[in-house]
């Protein structure tokens, strides 16, 4: 059976009061109930407003959580090991890189000499091996909600046949790792129904008027009379004034259907794809803090990629192998849940960072260069001033 647009009330008069008498204003308050909380803001569609969808049974207005994806027909593809471990590779600087970064570091401060950096004498440079693990779990998940918007004509397709499940419904997916989401109009699942918020009029009552159009002019208190018998000229004697918020319409346009009377009403099916990622930085005996690394990249010697990654073995750092191993298990057993796991991705960078000791003025101090960037950390860097900038 078609389906008919219901069209009732589309011709309706609302009736403007006659800004000028009271008797106006009385008849138009009658066609509409004084204001009520449900009348001031757009009330919660109810429950029988939406069909009864096979396969989306528990899809409620506001949304109900992300759906776990269906079992697949075949058993998943398990990890497997590397058939090789690779060869890690453990680069170092050298002394001229470790003063260049140096002396940059000092002339970007206002109030540092430039020459404990320049003319400072190196005495020894400690290499700190520092490692940083990244496991990354790119998933898609998939939640679907009740949804409505103005009825303007759109494709009404309701039980024409029975929808797909929120998991076949086709979605563009971006690459690997690329986070995206998108919205989708379940097909077969899109009906018109009235318009709860206005009872499929298009308009709802003034709830500054009531309705009437006009209120009590605030000059003469409805009187039309200032002092004596000296007629109000605000509201020209008559008593009342055009309501200011609806222009004396006694309604506005319904926010909910912006007029149109009617709603399509669908499901929308909400796809999320998510870049699920997790750090583990060894701890290192050279003094740096741990935070300072968080800012600067590291040398890339390890990657990779497939569906589900095998933990790590035959990395020369026993921790790295123990987080590889527990951060694989909890996001394969966290993901799983509620989302589908498309690919996942392992990196370990070495983070190089130089304990540089150096001398001035027979004196020793000592300064880290660390990461890709070369930064430089001197908390007791020897020659500063205290200035002012006038």
């Amino acid at each position: 059976m078609e389906y008919q647009p219901i069209m009732s009330g589309q011709n309706r008069n609302y009736g403007i009061a006659n800004p000028g008498f009271a008797p106006a204003a009385v008849g138009a308050a009658a066609m509409f109930a004084p204001p009520t909380a449900e009348s001031q803001s757009p009330s919660a569609p109810p429950a029988s407003m939406f069909d009864n969808v096979p396969g989306y049974e528990g899809t409620v207005m506001g949304g109900g959580g992300f759906l776990p994806p269906p079992m697949p027909a075949y058993p998943a593809p398990q990890p497997t090991p590397s058939p090789e471990a690779p060869h890690w590779s453990i680069p170092s600087i050298d002394e001229d890189t470790a003063r260049g970064a140096f002396v940059l570091f000092a002339s970007s401060k206002c109030c540092y000499s430039s020459a404990p950096a320049k003319d400072g004498v190196i005495t020894n440079m400690e290499a700190f091996n520092t490692y940083r693990y990244r496991l990354e779990t790119f998933t898609e998940s998939r939640s679907t909600e009740w949804s409505q918007e103005p009825y303007q004509g759109q494709s009404v397709d309701a039980f024409a046949q029975q929808p797909p499940g929120p998991w076949d419904v086709p979605a563009k997916q971006p690459s690997f790792f690329v986070e995206d989401k998108q919205c989708i109009k379940v097909p077969y699942t899109s009906s018109v129904k009235p318009c709860h918020n206005c009872v499929g009029m298009g308009r709802k009552p003034c709830n500054q008027c009531a309705g009437a159009g006009n209120k009590v002019c605030w000059v003469c208190n409805g009187s039309g009379y200032r002092q004596g018998n000296d007629r109000c000229l605000h509201c020209n004697g008559r008593g009342r004034d055009n309501c200011s918020h609806c222009h004396g319409q006694g309604s506005k346009q319904c926010d909910i259907c912006r007029g149109k009377q009617q709603l399509l009403v669908y499901i929308k099916l909400t796809v999320k794809w998510t870049n699920n990622s997790d750090d583990y930085v060894v701890e290192q005996s050279s003094g740096l803090p741990v935070e300072n690394l968080r800012k600067v990249s590291g040398k890339e010697l390890f990657r990779d990629s497939k569906y589900m990654v095998y933990p790590l073995i035959g990395f020369p750092d026993p921790s790295v192998m123990q987080a590889s191993q527990r951060l694989v298990s909890d996001h394969q057993g966290k993901y799983l849940q509620t989302s589908r796991i498309l690919q996942q991705r392992q990196i370990i960078e070495l983070i190089p960072i130089t304990k540089v000791t150096y001398s001035w003025k027979q004196k020793s101090h000592i300064y880290f260069v660390y990461g890709n960037e070369f930064k430089v950390s001197a908390d007791d860097y020897p020659a500063t001033c205290c200035c002012s900038v006038m």
